[in-house]
């Protein structure tokens, strides 16, 4: 094993190199303004990451919308990933996980009264879209958008793990950077996201340290905080569980298709009942043998009282999939999440996560 591990790292080191190098030439092209930035009349703020997979983009995007959506017309713009349309689209009433992508469909089922929901591979065409459609806007959020230099951003949130910070990491496809660390440095608020809800001071220090930024950028921590159980089937569901109640004669199925399962399952288990895992893919679309493979593993469980729970992403492709079996949709839950700020954030005595946000925001508009 040992030497299969080296041998991976001899073989994917090089690559690696010429990734980088590739990367560092493109975002050099935008730094002389080879490749050209534009900037839009309204304030844009991207909220992405510099790692594939994992970092807490739609939640914390989330977040931001929920902080300005009473301040703000808001248009949200993604890529879509995994979507099976092509360019600008719409969210509507009538739209799936399938024609918008799971994050945004489920940023639209939340947040659809209030802002609009767009997807568009060019996120200057979706911009432009956007502004065209309801002029009325006078706030853009790009989710996943750091890399795509083309739209000059008013704010640019970027994310990294506390259990995998970018300095702990390396350029794809050796590890998970979509760009070198140094590429923080374009960013103006970097957030550590899925943090224990206790950090000691002098760790909070270490990572500020770590990150090499310039003084004038900002750092927030964050965790997520759980919710209770949601049923992804509400016309069916005949009895809702409690978290509090489970013991160690329940069983539960957690069902994942994002990057890292991990705190989901910990927190589950923290409840006493027997966790077990079925585990896809990263925006995985569900088919019919993973439903029977499910459904196999829920059979097989044991206990008092049986549950699937899943996450939040995962539900809406779920909910939407003609091949979930009946018998299992009653007992079949997810477990919201919410991002909550913790009170540690670098320099010392900077400013709130919210407070900060306004003031760049405010600072290139005419908003009060």
């Amino acid at each position: 094993m040992r030497h299969n591990k080296f041998v991976d790292t001899a073989l994917l080191r090089p690559m690696s190199w010429i990734y980088g190098a590739v990367v560092r030439v493109r975002n050099r092209f935008f730094d002389w303004g080879v490749l050209k930035q534009r900037r839009f009349d309204v304030p844009v703020v991207v909220v992405g990451n510099i790692a594939v997979g994992g970092t807490g983009k739609t939640p914390h995007t989330e977040y931001v919308i929920e902080l300005l959506k009473n301040e703000y017309h808001i248009g949200v713009l993604s890529r879509g990933y995994k979507r099976h349309t092509k360019g600008f689209v719409l969210a509507n009433r009538r739209s799936s996980p399938w024609d918008i992508g799971d994050e945004p469909y489920q940023i639209f089922q939340k947040y659809g009264a209030d802002v609009r929901v767009a997807v568009c591979e060019s996120r200057c065409k979706g911009i432009d879209e956007l502004l065209r459609i309801d002029p009325m806007i006078d706030l853009i959020v790009l989710d996943d958008a750091f890399q795509h230099r083309y739209v000059a951003p008013k704010a640019a949130i970027v994310l990294t793990e506390w259990s995998r910070p970018v300095y702990n990491d390396d350029l794809m496809p050796l590890g998970r950077l979509r760009e070198p660390q140094s590429a923080l440095l374009r960013s103006d608020i970097v957030v550590v996201t899925k943090c224990p809800g206790e950090i000691r001071s002098l760790d909070v220090r270490l990572i500020y340290e770590h990150l090499g930024l310039f003084a004038y950028q900002k750092v927030y921590f964050s965790h997520y905080v759980y919710g209770g159980l949601v049923s992804v089937f509400p016309d069916d569901v005949r009895y809702m569980p409690d978290l509090a109640m489970l013991g160690d004669d329940d069983s539960v199925l957690v069902v994942s298709g994002i990057a890292n399962p991990k705190p989901l399952v910990r927190y589950l288990r923290n409840f006493g009942a027997k966790v077990s895992v079925k585990r896809y893919p990263d925006h995985h679309s569900f088919s019919r043998k993973d439903f029977d493979e499910i459904r196999k593993a829920y059979t097989q469980m044991s206990g008092r009282n049986k549950y699937i729970v899943t996450t939040e992403k995962d539900a809406v492709r779920i909910a939407n999939s003609p091949y979930y079996p009946h018998e299992l949709k009653a007992n079949t839950f997810y477990l919201p999440i919410k991002v909550e700020f913790l009170p540690h954030k670098m320099p010392l005595g900077s400013d709130s996560f919210e407070k900060e946000l306004r003031s760049l925001i405010n600072r290139h508009s005419d908003k009060a």
